[in-house]
């Protein structure tokens, strides 16, 4: 049996996590932390064997005006959090990190994460996840240290980038052709992933994927189908979008981002679902 803290109640993938875990209750043992709530420090954690850290801020382009709150939240309150599991005798620390942290893709730029790629985030928010992780990597105990730096994550009622993607192509009757990859993460997929590491109680970074990146435009050639909307792919808005490549949104559609596959092959079996599966799933709203 093992006891299982998920700090941040009610958040997306933290529910997710929880359900997958509550099937098996003669294994696990599952209860989430409010972190909104200041006296959540009173709470306990002796006795637990995980805590999955999934509190934060996230999915928005941050202004100036937030960027206190973000190094509060997603620096701050991540290292208190893995320093008290640390002096409670918590024996597993899982941290949602981000691949934000090694900067965006860009239009028309190949770019891979490897092994020898440097943390060079270009905003304050995957500067707050950079600054999280260096500071509970520097935490001086035996608990077992878990960073996932995973890309854009997507599912049923998911947010971010995703929905929008979903929202366009279930209504536009056309779509660039403009090519890129991008690394992606169905949260099917980091369920399965997060419960091996909890099994297995494993320690380290870590870049969980889908079996292989995806276009855009196949993306929403995908999304498409499963709502029986035809879609047509022209050419001529490309030199539009590479004369917009300094722009957020563009960069965040159709930018390059992949992980080399060789950083997310742990033999651990995580990538239950296809893109396909997982994009009928997603589109559906349903459960997993």
């Amino acid at each position: 049996m093992k006891k299982v803290l998920i700090t941040g109640k009610n958040s997306y993938l933290g529910s997710f996590v929880r359900n997958e875990l509550e099937r098996k209750p003669e294994a696990y043992q599952v209860a989430e932390l409010d972190l909104k709530n200041p006296k959540w420090t009173d709470f306990s954690f002796e006795g637990y064997d995980v805590v999955y850290h999934v509190a934060g801020l996230a999915h928005s382009t941050p202004d100036e005006s937030q960027k206190d709150l973000y190094y509060q939240i997603n620096t701050e309150l991540a290292y208190q959090t893995a320093l008290k599991a640390s002096r409670e005798g918590v024996k597993q620390f899982i941290f949602m990190s981000s691949i934000i942290v090694y900067g965006s893709g860009k239009v028309g730029c190949k770019r891979t994460i490897t092994k020898e790629t440097p943390l060079t985030p270009d905003n304050f928010y995957g500067d707050s996840k950079k600054q999280a992780e260096i500071k509970i990597r520097s935490i001086d105990s035996d608990m077992k240290v878990v960073i996932l730096r995973p890309p854009m994550i997507y599912g049923p009622h998911s947010k971010g980038n995703y929905p929008l993607l979903s929202k366009f192509a279930q209504k536009s009757p056309f779509f660039p052709t403009l090519g890129n990859e991008r690394s992606m993460l169905f949260v099917g997929n980091l369920v399965q992933f997060i419960k091996k590491v909890i099994d297995l109680e494993l320690e380290g970074i870590f870049l969980p994927q889908n079996q292989k990146p995806v276009q855009t435009k196949d993306l929403i050639a995908l999304i498409a189908r499963e709502h029986g909307h035809t879609i047509h792919f022209v050419s001529v808005f490309n030199p539009v979008l590479k004369c917009m490549r300094k722009q957020t949104i563009v960069n965040k559609v159709f930018g390059n981002l992949i992980i080399d596959p060789s950083l997310s092959s742990f033999d651990l079996d995580y990538t239950k679902y296809s893109l396909e599966q997982s994009i009928q799933i997603t589109e559906s709203g349903g459960g997993l």
